[in-house]
């Protein structure tokens, strides 16, 4: 069975495209975006209406309440039984969205890693990110030298790994088991950082037009602390406004800016897979990029 994934950073112009290939593919849309998995999370996260969905059946959006913690283990198991069952059915599959590590659970497996221990992981997040990271550079050089210091839960999560089983998170994390029958053609997109920054912005400014402050205040009030944990971004930057930690302007840009940053990093994620086919959607139309994409599955 055939896959196709369609990837790339924040307001690139994935969801469009994604709509475009369903039709002509005739096949239905898992969404791999760690934000869009929460239930009344909707103007914040950008989550496709049903009107842009245009028929084509979504999978993985409003799974869980904004208060659960999700796993991406949690999505693989979920998004290999939507696989299951789509092979039976023999259709074809299409996985977009901009969290890199969704799809690579699904398109290269995951390791099987340990559960986390709560009493190490207290210990862990007591202690600084540069300490951290400093004990796994001693442990494991190849894990240190690939997780930046500053993304202390992939610090934590590295050292725990080996705390608890004593071997590499380097290289334990590599030993993936990919539980689906498809073959994936990855593509992803992107656009200059002036023109992707310029889009960003302007979708911050719908989302506030459509009722994102109203849509924060109501759902912080119904979940209170529990929706600060998750700390999305469009909902964290405001939750800090409703506590009185800044003006609505200044909760605004930070959104913007955090967003920015977030496409950078997704970018960077991206950009490290050899595996990808990149299209640059100033470069060339977003139906040639379909014609392209078809034909290469087609030879998949």
């Amino acid at each position: 069975m055939k896959g196709l994934v369609i990837a790339g950073p924040t307001a690139v112009g994935k969801t469009a495209l994604s709509i475009k290939l369903a039709k002509a593919m005739g096949a239905d849309i898992i969404s791999a975006d760690s934000a869009q998995i929460y239930k009344e999370l909707d103007i914040g996260t950008a989550k496709v209406s049903e009107e842009e969905m245009q028929g084509i059946r979504h999978y993985m959006i409003d799974i869980v309440t904004p208060i659960k913690k999700y796993s991406v283990g949690e999505y693989q198991r979920e998004v290999n039984n939507i696989l299951s069952k789509q092979e039976k059915e023999n259709k074809d599959v299409i996985i977009t969205g901009g969290t890199g590590l969704y799809i690579s659970s699904v398109t290269d497996g995951l390791s099987e890693l340990p559960a986390s221990d709560p009493v190490l992981r207290k210990t862990l997040m007591e202690r600084s990110s540069e300490e951290l990271h400093s004990e796994l550079a001693k442990v494991d050089p190849e894990a240190a030298k690939d997780i930046h210091v500053n993304n202390k839960k992939r610090v934590e999560r590295a050292l725990e790994v080996y705390l608890l089983t004593g071997e590499k998170f380097s290289v334990i994390s590599k030993k993936n088991i990919k539980g689906n029958n498809y073959k994936f053609l990855k593509v992803a997109l992107e656009r200059s950082r002036e023109n992707l920054y310029e889009r960003i912005n302007m979708r911050v400014d719908m989302m506030v037009d459509a009722g994102l402050y109203q849509e924060v205040k109501k759902v912080y009030e119904k979940y209170g602390e529990g929706l600060e944990k998750i700390n999305i971004i469009g909902y964290a930057e405001i939750i800090r406004h409703l506590k009185g930690e800044s003006t609505l302007q200044e909760a605004v840009e930070f959104i913007k800016r955090n967003s920015r940053r977030y496409a950078k990093r997704q970018f960077t994620w991206f950009k490290n897979d050899a595996s990808y086919i990149w299209y640059n959607l100033e470069e060339i139309s977003e139906e040639e990029i379909a014609s392209d994409v078809l034909q290469r599955l087609k030879n998949l």
